[in-house]
């Protein structure tokens, strides 16, 4: 005999689920219509946590300068550390600075480097998500935390199975993802789980002359358009 299980509560959750279909609806709507009109940008990204005077701070502050002078937009997550960094290159070259802002409990804020009418205020991470991937010509990804790593292998995983067109993915730091890469190798490439050709998806660079010469390599002769 089947037995019932019954939530309490659960109609209502059932209709409060609903409504918030509208508000995710509106997220997606603003999203999208205010950064259709941004142009190529490049999104970076990293910690949150990484101090100004840091190498790695100033290092994605000159990477983002670099992409200015190229003609990209930067896009970041809008809050402090490597997020700061980006924004302030791009402001620096009076280029075009985008935050896509989350609320979060401990260490979001805004930074004071996003062109005022360029910053957008998210309530879901996976809406969020959606516009970093479809309106990124690359990733910039300097060292992080659960978070970098997030945002890194859904874009590996996006392109690895034709959802989404391929765009240079490139990690700044080769000693910080020394040990991730090996692990890849060694791990994922030995027992079958990935195929040799999964890790050109992944390039390296220790500098912001690289970072703009993997970027330009992979456009040369391309047209930029919105990857899905």
């Amino acid at each position: 005999m089947r037995k019932e299980i019954h939530f309490k509560g659960w109609n209502e959750i059932k209709t409060n689920d609903s409504w918030a279909l509208f508000k995710i609806m509106g997220e997606f709507v603003n999203g999208y219509e205010k950064m259709s009109m941004i142009g190529p940008c490049v999104s970076i990204f990293g910690s949150a946590r990484t101090k100004p005077g840091t190498a790695y701070y100033e290092l994605a502050t000159k990477i983002a300068q670099r992409i200015a002078q190229e003609g990209y937009g930067v896009i970041t997550g809008g809050g402090p550390g490597i997020m700061e960094a980006g924004n302030l290159g791009a402001h620096l070259e009076k280029g075009t600075s985008v935050g896509l802002n989350i609320d979060l409990p401990f260490e979001q804020h805004d930074n004071p480097y996003i062109d005022h009418d360029k910053n957008l205020q998210f309530d879901y991470f996976f809406v969020r998500k959606v516009m970093f991937v479809k309106y990124s010509q690359g990733f910039v990804v300097m060292p992080g935390g659960f978070g970098t790593l997030d945002e890194l292998f859904e874009a590996i995983t996006l392109i690895q199975t034709n959802k989404i067109e391929k765009f240079p993915i490139i990690l700044v730091g080769r000693t910080f993802w020394a040990g991730l890469l090996d692990w890849v190798k060694s791990t994922l490439l030995e027992n079958g789980n990935i195929s040799e050709k999964d890790l050109d998806l992944l390039q390296m660079a220790d500098n912001e002359d690289e970072v703009v010469n993997h970027i330009n390599a992979f456009y040369k002769g391309k047209s930029l358009s919105p990857n899905f």
